[in-house]
């Protein structure tokens, strides 16, 4: 992935998760994290690291009942 397409994924996500007028894309968002985590694991990216655990696409098959 080259720097502007990391750009464009990153810029995507906080529009996702940020303006209030984008409707929530759960799938959208998750897809966009895994492909810039993996950027990030093998040491490329800002953060340096993977999505942690906790941020995990397996929180979204839980029901809140």
């Amino acid at each position: 992935m080259t720097d502007d397409e990391y750009a464009r994924k990153l810029d995507e996500l906080d529009r996702l998760l940020n303006d209030p007028d984008v409707p929530m894309q759960p799938a959208k968002v998750w897809s966009l994290l895994a492909e810039l985590s993996q950027r990030e694991s093998h040491g490329g990216g800002i953060a340096g690291g993977a999505v942690p655990a906790a941020f995990s696409p397996a929180g979204l098959n839980q029901s809140a009942e």
